[in-house]
C-alpha cells in the first residue's frame, strides 16, 4: 500500500499563548469553528505556551485532546512575544502564515474569506482589517482603516505607497512563509518587535494585496496593553528602529523609503512620549532626549515631508531637543483638551484620529512576559 503524502496546508496559524486563560478558549474557537468543514487539510493551528504562568499549559493540553488539528508547542522557559513567534514559525508548514494573539479572535466567516483571497490573489502579503472591541462592546475602527480601501488585485508598495502608514502589527497581515524566509525576516525580543518585522515586509514584498473585510477583532483595556503600561520597556523602541534603519541601509542603499520611514519613526516616538499612561513622568525627558538623538541620527540628507500643525511644530523641536518648550505645548493642549472635553462627550466618535498629543494613535497590544512584546 502505498501512503499518500498530507497536503500542504494553505495556511498557518500560529497564536502565541501567555497568561491569558480568560480569554484563550475564545481565541481558539474563533478559528477552528471557522475552518470550512470541506477544507479541514487547509489550515493548521499551531499554538505556543510561551511557559505561561497560569493555567495555560492545561487548557492548551485539554483543547488538543478535542481538536485533533490543534498542534501545541510548550517552551521550557519563557522567551516573550517575538521569539514565541518564531518557534510557532519553525515548525509551520503552510504556505502561508498568520500571527493571531491569543487574548483577539476572529469574526465568523474570516477564515474563508481569507482561503478564498489567497488562492485568487496568490500574495507575498495579505493586509486585512480591523475594529477595536472595548470591554463594554463597544466597536471602534482603527484610523488607518480608511487606507485599506478601493484596493483591489495586487499591487507593490511604490504602487499603494500609504499602506506603509497601516497599523505596523503583525496580525493584520498574512505572509507568504517562503518570502518571508528568503527576506531574513524573523521577531527579535523585546517591547515593539513588529517594527523591523512588518516594514520591511511590504518594503519587500513583490505582490501584496488586502483584503477590505474585518477579520480581527482586537481587545482592548486588557491588562498588559502598551497603552496603559508605564514601564521603562518603552525605551526598547528606539533598538527595534536601529534595526529596521539598518535593514533599510542593506537592502536599500539608494535611500528609497528612508524618509516615509524616519515620519513613521518620529511620529511614533511622539505617540509613546505623549502617553501618561506608557511612561512615568520622571522617564519623559529621558525618552524625548533618545528621541532628539534618534532625530539626529536617521535625518534623511534631503529632509523630509514634515507635517504641518501642531504635529510638524513637536517634530521641529524635537530636532532642536528642545524639551522644555515641547513640555509646555503639551501642557496647553492638554488643557484646551479638558476646556473641549464637555462638547467631545456629546458627540463621540467611533474612528479614532491622530491626537495632537500623541496619546492614542499607536495600538498595539503587549504581553508582559520575559523579554518579548508586541
Amino acid at each position: 500500500m502505498v501512503l499518500q503524502p498530507s497536503p500542504t496546508p494553505l495556511l498557518s496559524v500560529v497564536v502565541p499563548v501567555y497568561g491569558v486563560e480568560a480569554y484563550l478558549e475564545q481565541c481558539l474557537d474563533s478559528i477552528h469553528a471557522d475552518i470550512p468543514a470541506g477544507q479541514p487539510a487547509a489550515v493548521e493551528v499551531i499554538a505556543v505556551d510561551d511557559a505561561s504562568p497560569d493555567r495555560c499549559g492545561q487548557l492548551l493540553r485539554e483543547y488538543a485532546a478535542e481538536h485533533p488539528g490543534l498542534r501545541v508547542l510548550h517552551l521550557d522557559s519563557n522567551v516573550g512575544l517575538g521569539p514565541a513567534r518564531n518557534a510557532g514559525l519553525d515548525v509551520a508548514t503552510g504556505r502561508y502564515v498568520w500571527f493571531v494573539d491569543s487574548d483577539d479572535w476572529l469574526p465568523t466567516g474570516t477564515i474563508p474569506a481569507v482561503l478564498e483571497r489567497l488562492r485568487a490573489d496568490r500574495p507575498d502579503v495579505m493586509m486585512i482589517d480591523h475594529l477595536r472591541v472595548h470591554e463594554s462592546g463597544r466597536q471602534e475602527v482603527d484610523s488607518s482603516s480608511r487606507l485599506l480601501h478601493d484596493i483591489s488585485g495586487v499591487a507593490r508598495l511604490t504602487d499603494r505607497p500609504q499602506l506603509l502608514r497601516v497599523q505596523h502589527t503583525a496580525w493584520n497581515k498574512v505572509v507568504r512563509r517562503e518570502f518571508m524566509a528568503e527576506s531574513g525576516l524573523r521577531f527579535h525580543p523585546g517591547w515593539y518587535e513588529d517594527i523591523p518585522f512588518s516594514h520591511p515586509l511590504l518594503i519587500g514584498a513583490e505582490r501584496i494585496s488586502v483584503l477590505d473585510r474585518v477579520c480581527y477583532l482586537y481587545r482592548q483595556g486588557r491588562q498588559g496593553a502598551i497603552t496603559s503600561t508605564r514601564s521603562g520597556r518603552h525605551f526598547d523602541s528606539f533598538e527595534q528602529y536601529d534595526r529596521l534603519f539598518a535593514w533599510l541601509r542593506q537592502r536599500h542603499p539608494d535611500g528609497r523609503w528612508h524618509a516615509e520611514l524616519f515620519d513613521l519613526m518620529v511620529n511614533h516616538f511622539l505617540v509613546v512620549v505623549g502617553n501618561d499612561d506608557r511612561l512615568h513622568p520622571h522617564l519623559r525627558r529621558d525618552f524625548f532626549r533618545r528621541v532628539a538623538a534618534h532625530y539626529r541620527r536617521y535625518l534623511p540628507s534631503g529632509g523630509y515631508p514634515r507635517p504641518g500643525g501642531v504635529s510638524g511644530l513637536k517634530h521641529r523641536l524635537v530636532g532642536r531637543d528642545s524639551y522644555l518648550a515641547y513640555s509646555a505645548l503639551r501642557r496647553a493642549h492638554r488643557l484646551a483638551g479638558r476646556l473641549r472635553q464637555p462638547a467631545s462627550r456629546a458627540a463621540p466618535s467611533d474612528a479614532a484620529g491622530p491626537a495632537p498629543d500623541g496619546t492614542t494613535n499607536d495600538r498595539t497590544l503587549v504581553q508582559t512576559h520575559g523579554n518579548g512584546s508586541q
